[in-house]
Parts: C-alpha cells; sequence; structure tokens
C-alpha cells in the first residue's frame, strides 16, 4: 500500500516557541517514516503565518542522510535548534562509513562535487566515488555500486526502483484544494465529521493498487470547513473519523497522524 498525507503549515500555530515547532515537525517526520509514508503534502491554510517555510525545511533536513547535510543545509535560523531533532534512522541512513564494507549493489544517497575539474559522488565513506552522469555539481542523488571494494564503481539509480523504503519526499502546496484536484489516487479525509472507520472500509484501501492520500485539517478548521462548498468536487474521498469516542475537544496533528497512521498499518500486515 503506497501512503501519502496532507498536511498544513498552521499546525504549528499551537506552539509559540521555535524549539517546540522544531520538536513537533521532529515527530510528525518520525510518525511518516514509521509508516513508511512517499510523500508529505505541507499545504497552506489561510491566517497569520509564524515561521513560512519552517516545517518544509526541517522535514527535508531530517530526510537529508546526516553526512549530507552540512553540503546540502548552509547555517540558518530555521535549524537554530536541529540538535532537538531525532533521528529517522530509515535505511538510507543506516549505512557503513568505512568503503571496505561496500559490497555490490549496495545503495546509497550522494552529492556530486566537483575536485580537480572531474565529477565525483560523496557518498559518506572516506573517498569520493568517479562520477560519469549529467547531474550538476551540488545535487544530491540515489546510486548504487556496481561494484565493492576497493573498486568502487557507481550507477545512478533512480528511487523508485528500490525495494526497501528510502525515505519520504516533501511537496508544498498553496492550498488543500489543489493537492486533492491533482491527486491520482483514493483520498481519505480525517475528520470527526466522518463516517467512523470500519476494518471493511479499510481493507478497500490495502487492496486497491491505487496509491492513497490521507488528509488531515488544521488546529482551528476541519478539513471540511478548509475546503467548503468545493467538497462535491472531489473524486475518490471518503470522510473517515478515525477518533469517533474521542474525549478530548481536539487531537493535535501529532496525535493524529500517528493514531491513524497506525490503525491503517494495522490492516496491512
Amino acid at each position: 500500500m503506497k501512503l501519502s498525507v496532507a498536511i498544513p503549515e498552521s499546525s504549528l500555530s499551537d506552539e509559540s516557541l521555535k524549539i517546540d515547532k522544531t520538536r513537533k515537525i521532529s515527530i510528525l517526520a518520525r510518525a511518516c517514516a514509521i509508516f513508511k509514508i512517499d510523500t508529505i503534502y505541507v499545504y497552506q491554510e489561510g491566517g497569520k503565518k509564524t515561521d513560512p517555510g519552517l516545517m518544509i525545511m526541517i522535514l527535508k533536513y531530517l530526510e537529508t542522510p546526516q553526512f549530507l547535510r552540512r553540503r546540502l543545509f548552509p547555517k540558518m535560523n530555521d535549524l537554530k535548534f536541529a540538535g532537538v531533532l531525532q533521528p529517522l534512522r530509515i535505511p538510507s541512513h543506516v549505512t557503513p562509513v568505512n568503503s571496505k564494507k561496500i559490497k555490490a549493489g549496495d545503495i546509497r544517497e550522494g552529492i556530486v562535487v566537483s575536485s580537480k575539474g572531474k565529477k565525483f559522488v560523496d557518498v559518506g565513506i572516506n573517498q569520493l566515488i568517479q562520477y560519469y552522469g549529467s547531474v550538476s555539481t551540488g545535487k544530491r542523488i540515489t546510486v548504487q555500486f556496481k561494484e565493492g571494494y576497493p573498486r568502487l564503481s557507481i550507477k545512478e539509480i533512480d528511487r523508485k526502483d528500490i525495494k526497501s523504503y528510502w525515505g519520504y519526499s516533501v511537496k508544498e502546496r498553496a492550498n488543500l484544494f489543489s493537492i486533492l484536484s491533482e491527486w491520482k489516487g483514493n483520498i481519505i479525509l480525517t475528520s470527526r465529521k466522518g463516517k467512523t472507520v470500519t476494518n471493511e472500509q479499510l481493507s478497500k484501501y490495502v487492496k486497491s493498487d491505487d496509491p492513497t492520500l490521507v488528509v488531515f485539517g488544521s488546529p482551528e478548521r476541519g478539513i471540511h470547513e478548509i475546503i467548503g462548498g468545493r467538497m462535491n468536487k472531489v473524486q475518490n474521498a471518503k470522510s473517515l473519523n478515525f477518533f469517533p469516542n474521542q474525549a478530548t475537544e481536539t487531537v493535535r496533528l501529532e496525535e493524529a497522524l500517528l493514531g491513524t497512521l497506525a490503525i491503517i498499518n494495522a490492516q496491512d500486515i
């Protein structure tokens, strides 16, 4: 089952301090990694923006392997509290640094660099690997070793061809309706106004060959309020309530994300 999520940037509005916002984004990223989310769509939801771009920046930073971060992310205020972020430790991050442990078939994330007029790829080991592709320097790529140590030759590959979970991508959208309009597949709208979710309903998504987008509302407005009168224009969407007996007035995004994805994941075992 291929899952993506849509979350509002305004979900950070219930935190006043940047350090607390940073911690919250870390929880969201961890939840998405745990449940193998393919794409995280971050949408704008009106109102006054605080720390615009913070969520996008930190989500991308966390998905990037640690050995590439210094090259791809310069010092900036949005990463002031990066020290409180919890590592994802997904397969693309847990990689040996000793080149002698590299075997043919191993897959790594890397960045194209230039040295003495030639292109190389830095894959986080103690030497650079020569690169003959067309990607420009400073760009991140995914490579597979054609030969292991000591020859260490590589080829560029598409992340879609990797069998294990390799991380999420992050995309920003101006509003929720634009995401729903362009989505090709199933849509689950999480809402307390929706029908109580059942195993039978979820099994249909699990068995479907189409990707599924799980959509979350904001602290101030639910999905129905955000979309308004355009709800009838959303195709292949079901409004489901994953917390039918909630005792709290609201369910925070980090709670909703973990709870909802855990319930869906239980059907996919």
